[in-house]
């Protein structure tokens, strides 16, 4: 009766970091052995369908507060979270950084998929995939909503495609039918859900909206502000497209860098995802890129190498004075930068 469970800071309804009440407060569990089974169990107790990833390591940003389980052990078949095997309640040995969280089955989200997000193909994320929307018998509503719903305007129109060409398509909707009445994209009438394939390029939707989504703040706007995005708090420095040298981190008011201790390919592969770069190809050691100055923020980083960020992995942190600037590690990662942060990983768009 006075537990519950609900999902937080995720982009929809059933996707989230996982969070229990009992007595009397909100937390978190612990990703330690966090696994599917587990997942599946918060997901049929939400309504949402069944588990299509077991997230750990604070995807949907850390928590706060007490974190209520740890070890969590579920056989996938309880009907709530709190009749799996566990540590007791409140035991644990995690910090916020291993807050679990799920993304199920019902979560939907929705996409145009060219660079600017505010046109191209339309797509659907559903039951874990994104599959096309098709284009027979689409009211001029729809388009609006979906325009509303991205956040690129209030209005859009369906661009129609007369050119036969083949492709090798796979599409969730068909026959969407929004109008006057539907305030929502989700709300509106279709075909029953179904993945199924087409092969004509002119099958699948395709939207203009006539508004654009807000620029991002440029980077440099970071350090002075309280909310710094993940992206914002690494650089690499000393390189020469700002995708390979020294590796930096924003930390406590300054830059700062971190030790070679332990620095592999795994950290090397987090760092390069955090600053929009592709994946590493070489994790370098002994100032390669020069020494840096200032603080060694970080002494022994131990990425598994999924984390979002290297603020997220476990690491010991540089005030133990056992390296100097001439340990400072460095990456070299594949792609040349882009100012504008790399796609979210899967599962983890947006829908509003």
């Amino acid at each position: 009766g006075s537990r519950q469970v609900r999902l937080v800071d995720g982009p929809g309804r059933c996707a989230g970091r996982v969070e229990i009440y009992y007595q009397g407060q909100w937390g978190t569990v612990c990703d330690d052995a966090w696994d599917t089974a587990d997942a599946n169990v918060v997901c049929r107790q939400l309504s949402c369908g069944w588990a299509v990833e077991a997230a750990g390591s604070a995807r949907f940003g850390e928590g706060s507060g007490h974190i209520w389980l740890d070890g969590v052990n579920c056989s996938g078949d309880e009907t709530a979270l709190w009749n799996c095997s566990a540590e007791a309640w409140g035991q644990h040995d995690c910090g916020h950084k291993e807050d679990a969280g799920v993304v199920c089955s019902e979560f939907m989200a929705l996409r145009l998929e060219n660079s600017d997000g505010c046109s191209g193909r339309l797509q659907v994320f559903y039951n874990g995939t994104w599959g096309s929307v098709c284009s027979n018998s689409m009211t001029p509503h729809t388009a609006k909503l979906v325009c509303k719903e991205l956040g690129c305007g209030d209005g859009g129109t369906q661009e129609i495609s007369i050119f036969y060409g083949r492709v090798n398509g796979t599409a969730w909707l068909d026959h969407v039918q929004c109008g006057e009445s539907n305030s929502s994209f989700w709300q509106c009438p279709s075909d029953p859900w179904e993945l199924q394939s087409y092969d004509d390029v002119r099958d699948e939707a395709n939207i203009t909206c006539n508004g654009r989504k807000p620029e991002r703040t440029p980077v440099a706007a970071c350090p002075n502000s309280t909310s710094c995005t993940d992206r914002e708090k690494i650089r690499a420095v000393g390189g020469k497209d700002g995708c390979s040298g020294r590796v930096e981190v924003w930390h406590r008011g300054s830059w700062g860098t971190v030790c070679d201790d332990s620095w592999d390919m795994q950290d090397a592969e987090v760092a390069c995802r955090q600053l929009g770069c592709g994946p590493a190809v070489s994790a370098l050691a002994e100032a390669a890129f020069g020494e840096g100055t200032g603080p060694i923020w970080l002494e022994q980083v131990e990425c598994r190498g999924t984390e979002p960020s290297l603020q997220a992995c476990w690491a010991r942190t540089g005030d133990g004075g056992a390296c100097r600037h001439k340990e400072d590690a460095a990456v070299n990662c594949l792609a040349a930068s882009s100012v504008t942060a790399s796609p979210p990983q899967r599962g983890n768009i947006s829908s509003h």
